[in-house]
């Protein structure tokens, strides 16, 4: 008979390897910090709509006679012909700095289009706090309905596997110094979304079994939980694989412009996933578990390991 593998009994390892992640995080963020974006830090954005496919160092050598200096990644190409630039400036450009882009702009590359955006300090620090606020009201609103569904245990579980998965999004992008501005919020939102819903599915499977099996120790709810995450496994596995497929194939057709959003949703589609699985219950489990005799030394019989 096959045997699986026990979540469950081998939670703290998948315990260490989240901890080890968010302290990594933890090292990145006080060491690096974030690559804000223009839509959280005042500074300007243009974008130029060339008829040629982009050359970045030529844009750069427009920009250096302009006395305009940018980061190394300020550049981007986007389009699905790769004719358009658009260029982001960590300071507020001043309207004579702004034409003089435009007149080296018509000169450079002649027929072009060009549109520009800036962004004042207090409109970024209202972005900011704005962000901030969605994110912390989306999940006040999620403990709320999963406490009123389930119980608070469940609601504090699912909002620790939410968290990760966001800290987790939040660690590769200050890792890889990817620009965090306001589509990424917006693919935050869509990941906590989606792991809350893919927890849920498995907190509604451990009710229901909960209701049948009644464990009355430790040992019987590690069986029970570890029964129930087994019973949703394919169904968790194959709705993330099928989303994935899609923000797979977004991030290598949809443009240069929405790179960024599709590459947190494909890292948060795979953390949300794992910690449905390994975190949210195993919390659940170890909560839980506190108020019941401790039965952890009972054996699997070769049924409940198969069932």
């Amino acid at each position: 008979m096959k045997k699986r593998f026990d979540i469950i009994r081998h939670r703290m390892w998948f315990f260490i390897l989240s901890g080890t992640i968010t302290v990594a995080g933890l090292v990145v963020f006080l060491t690096m910090g974030f690559n804000l974006g223009t839509d959280f830090v005042a500074g300007s954005r243009v974008q130029l709509t060339l008829n040629q496919t982009v050359n970045t160092s030529k844009v750069r050598q427009m920009l250096d006679a302009a006395q305009l200096s940018v980061g190394p990644n300020a550049i981007t190409v986007a389009g699905t012909k790769r004719h358009t630039a658009v260029i982001r400036f960590s300071t507020v450009l001043t309207q004579s700095q702004l034409a003089k882009v435009q007149q080296l702009e018509k000169k450079t590359f002649h027929s072009t289009k060009y549109s520009s955006e800036t962004v004042s300090p207090i409109v970024a620090q209202t972005t900011s706090k704005k962000a901030v606020w969605a994110v912390l009201l989306a999940s006040l609103f999620i403990v709320v309905y999963v406490s009123i569904r389930f119980e608070y245990r469940f609601a504090v579980a699912a909002i620790v596997a939410l968290l990760h998965d966001a800290f987790i999004v939040m660690s590769v992008f200050a890792l890889l110094r990817l620009p965090i501005d306001l589509p990424f919020v917006a693919a935050v939102l869509t990941i906590v979304g989606y792991s809350v819903n893919d927890t849920i599915v498995i907190f509604d499977r451990i009710r229901e079994n909960q209701g049948i099996a009644k464990p009355r120790t430790f040992g019987e709810l590690e069986r029970m939980v570890d029964k129930s995450l087994w019973q949703t496994m394919s169904r968790s596995i194959n709705t993330v694989i099928t989303v994935l497929i899609a923000a797979v194939m977004l991030y290598f057709f949809g443009g240069e412009s929405i790179h960024d959003f599709t590459f947190a949703l494909i890292v948060g589609l795979v953390s949300g996933a794992y910690s449905s699985i390994f975190i949210a219950s195993p919390i659940w489990v170890v909560w839980k578990g506190k108020q019941m005799k401790d039965g952890r030394k009972d054996k699997l019989t070769p049924e409940q390991q198969t069932s």
